[in-house]
């Protein structure tokens, strides 16, 4: 009989089968009590327990996962693992889905709306228990639509679409989603900037045709209505979420002579790309420019100054996805389809790179 020792020295590991033979059960049995998906009387389970410490066997998890059968894998669909704003979402997820014992599959699309769906298409092979899709969208009305027959055939299938921090695809789709209060944020922080005197916000960075976008320039203009301001055209400068962009536009705005008190980046990084923009221009933050962020990675206590941004519960959102798709630990029904509709907030975390204008 193997024993732990034996596995140990390097004999051989044991299997599912011989921690079946060892507690005299079937391997079906042994599945149901490691997967906690099936009932299971109370000695049994003890009997495999026992049998799996005795044996030392240790679950696959990941071939178990990637062998599509059983519904163990959670797919995460970004656009790019290296930006805070995708990282920090696919981490919330990676740790609640391991909580349950699932594996994580991770994609990555590079804002191609074809990647994306075939990427859908694939965890639906793999048979994933959610998909969920990160990031905003684009106003494509085919792609809407071959989206929301994907939702259908992985709801058939008994998988769940989860949208997170994207608009939904109508009520009548089947899926889950978790937003954020992307505009109030661009809001708040215009109006921040407003209150310390700023009337010329030059709004940098951003996709024009991303659903992020449309949305924090819709609060960022919303902000200067209210204030009696006339949004002037010249002062937004759409683009790349990131730092190249950030210095690259700026540095040639500057250049140019256009007037403006304060810069509303589209994200932390394009913030980044800005603040070397104005260093490299002998321009001070926020001595002579203020500077404002969206999403609050790490990197906006570690700039100098500390910036100034919008906190999204970038993890959080993570962990609300898999959870309003994926059954309670102790209950194999879905959630209601309130629950799997989730809205979480944001706010303005106030640091060093606004100043009132002199």
């Amino acid at each position: 009989m193997t024993t732990r020792k034996a596995t140990a020295e390097g004999q051989r590991r044991a299997t599912v089968v011989d921690v079946a033979r060892h507690a005299g059960v079937s391997t079906a049995t042994v599945s149901r009590v490691m997967n906690r998906n099936y009932p299971v009387s109370s000695a049994t389970r003890e009997r495999v327990e026992a049998a799996v410490r005795e044996l030392g066997y240790v679950v696959n998890a990941h071939a178990r996962a990637l062998a599509g059968t059983d519904g163990q894998t959670v797919g995460i669909i970004v656009n790019d693992v290296v930006d805070p704003f995708y990282a920090f979402i696919a981490r919330g997820v990676e740790r609640e889905a391991s909580a349950g014992n699932r594996l994580c599959l991770v994609c990555t699309t590079q804002g191609d709306p074809k990647r994306e769906l075939g990427a859908i298409e694939l965890m639906q092979e793999r048979r994933a228990a959610a998909v969920i899709l990160v990031g905003g969208s684009t106003d494509d009305r085919s792609y809407t639509r071959e989206l929301a027959r994907k939702a259908r055939e992985l709801d058939d299938g008994g998988m769940k679409l989860v949208l997170c921090g994207r608009p939904s695809i109508g009520d009548e789709v089947p899926t889950s989603s978790v937003e954020y209060d992307n505009e109030g944020g661009a809001f708040a922080i215009t109006d921040h900037l407003l209150t310390n005197g700023h009337e010329r916000i030059l709004y940098l960075g951003g996709p024009p045709a991303l659903s992020t976008t449309r949305d924090r320039l819709a609060g960022h203009r919303r902000a200067l209505a209210l204030r009696g301001i006339q949004p002037a055209p010249e002062l937004v400068r759409t683009g790349a979420f990131s730092p190249a962009f950030g210095w690259r536009e700026l540095s040639r705005i500057l250049a140019s002579g256009l007037e403006f008190t304060a810069v509303f980046a589209a994200n932390d990084m394009v913030a980044i790309g800005a603040l070397q923009a104005l260093e490299e221009a002998g321009r001070r933050v926020p001595e002579d420019i203020s500077l404002v962020g969206y999403d609050d990675i790490p990197a906006a206590l570690t700039v100098r100054p500390r910036l100034t941004t919008v906190h999204v519960p970038l993890e959080e959102m993570g962990r609300r996805a898999v959870r309003s798709a994926l059954p309670l630990e102790d209950d194999d029904a879905w959630r209601p389809p309130a629950a799997r509709r989730v809205r979480l907030g944001t706010h303005v975390v106030v640091r060093d790179s606004v100043a009132p204008r002199r």
